[in-house]
């Protein structure tokens, strides 16, 4: 993985435990933000919208199915960007 990719991982998980409002070292790469951190609908939502925001990309609303835990939401940005 490049240092930029780290970065923007790195990024991402901030945001996220932000918007779930949990501390990094209780999220994993697929811990499952429903189930695992208790985060509803609205927070997803949050956090699409803070990745559009934070990364400049647009993603539609029918990829939350895929952004599950870290690792689908990594996998989702990265597509929408293009990296």
């Amino acid at each position: 993985m490049t240092a930029l990719a780290a970065e923007r991982q790195e990024t991402i998980k901030e945001l996220v435990c932000d918007i779930l409002e949990i501390e990094p070292d209780e999220v994993t790469e697929t811990s499952l933000f429903k189930e695992d951190h208790d985060a509803d609908s609205l927070r997803a939502i949050e956090i699409l919208a803070a990745l559009e925001k934070e990364f400049g990309v647009v993603i539609d609303q029918s990829e939350l199915g895929r952004m599950v835990h870290l690792s689908g939401v990594y996998q989702v940005v990265s597509e929408a960007a293009g990296w």
